[in-house]
């Protein structure tokens, strides 16, 4: 038994190679699989907003002379 991954033999290396790998993968998996299941009808769709009339709008009080 290795209490050091210094002094650990090369299966041990590759068995931590290993589980990692799989952990990694079993993430991924898990990962696209709850986002392909995501989409149940929160699509966003976009709206058209079309212009009215122009319009004139103005705060200030002051007359203007031209």
């Amino acid at each position: 038994m290795n209490h050091s991954i210094y002094s650990a033999d090369r299966t041990t290396h590759l068995k931590i190679v290993a589980v990692a790998l799989v952990a990694g993968i079993a993430v991924a998996g898990l990962g696209i699989s709850a986002r392909l299941g995501a989409d149940d009808g929160y699509t966003q769709t976009a709206k058209v907003i079309k212009a009215g009339k122009p319009m004139a709008i103005s705060k200030a009080e002051t007359m203007v002379v031209r």
